[in-house]
């Protein structure tokens, strides 16, 4: 089941409840504004441009608006790094605008509190398409799905990171109802939780993000083989290295050989708090080609 991924996402935006605005215990750094194209307005051509100017305008609730004016503290004319998540387009060069309301008089942030005066306008200036060659290494990963809670939290990093193919397995170790988690019913948020890491990383990317209930099964698989095909992917399987491992068959992630003449590409398998289960999943990961990386012998979190 395809959750969400850059072919198969669909519209969506980025827009938190009153609530969920801005977070009140932590500073949520943006660097990269990231929207949705269903928030953008065209304008109309004009004398000596090629495409219609695009802009945002953001309510003074909104959490980026926030952010714009009591963490960055930006005046009119200001440039930020922008982008649009679902066309995969970014600028450098987008420039704000404030808009005042109410009271307020002065485009500007509030002196005291660094309130916001009123919406945010942003016009998104030389958009271009990202470009998928800024990373060596390609890397998809195979994750038992952890706890719901801690799903919630991975989500960013994972964005962060730069994973191209997030697959949310199941595991002999994973609880069958953590597939009942309300990320999985409500596919926006977490969408949000990989749109908070692409902001941190300034990325336009979204991650493919896939769930699989039963590993055997999509191991064995044509799709399986169709997404990770031996010569262009290494397939490698995270596990602690035990006593009486052959230690021929359990290496460095540093030592891996990638196919030659090919862009590097991995599929990593990271099993749940447990660990895989040994020596079953073990020995179904090796008998679908994966070799064991390890960082010695001792277990982490």
């Amino acid at each position: 089941m395809i959750l969400c991924g850059r072919r198969f996402v669909t519209s969506f935006v980025v827009l938190y409840p009153r609530s969920l605005q801005f977070h009140s215990t932590t500073k949520c750094y943006l660097n990269r504004f990231l929207f949705d194209p269903s928030e953008v307005v065209s304008n109309a051509t004009t004398d000596g441009e090629e495409q219609p100017s695009r802009k945002v305008i953001l309510p003074k609730e909104d959490y980026r608006t926030i952010h714009a004016s009591k963490i960055l503290g930006l005046h009119n004319g200001d440039t930020i790094r922008a982008g649009l998540v679902t066309e995969e387009v970014w600028t450098d060069s987008a420039t704000i605008q404030w808009l005042p309301e109410g009271k307020v008089n002065k485009a500007e942030p509030l002196p005291k509190s660094g309130n916001p005066p009123g919406s945010l306008q942003i016009d998104l200036h030389n958009l271009q398409p990202s470009l998928d060659t800024t990373d060596d290494l390609r890397v998809s990963l195979l994750l038992a799905l952890p706890r719901p809670l801690q799903l919630g939290r991975m989500l960013p990093m994972i964005a962060q990171l730069g994973v191209e193919h997030l697959i949310l397995c199941g595991a002999q170790k994973v609880p069958k109802d953590y597939f009942g988690s309300h990320l999985f019913r409500e596919p926006h948020s977490l969408q949000n939780k990989l749109i908070e890491g692409l902001c941190q990383a300034g990325d336009v990317r979204l991650p493919q993000v896939q769930l699989q209930k039963n590993l055997r099964r999509f191991l064995a698989s044509s799709e399986f083989e169709s997404l990770f095909p031996r010569e262009d992917y290494v397939r490698v399987l995270a596990h602690p290295q035990r006593d009486d491992d052959n230690a021929a068959t359990v290496s460095r992630i540093t030592s891996l050989q990638f196919p030659p003449d090919r862009p590097k590409r991995i599929l990593l398998a990271v099993g749940p708090e447990g660990g895989w289960e040994e020596p079953v999943e073990l020995d179904r990961f090796h008998q679908h080609g994966f070799q064991q990386v390890t960082l010695g012998k001792r277990v982490l979190r």
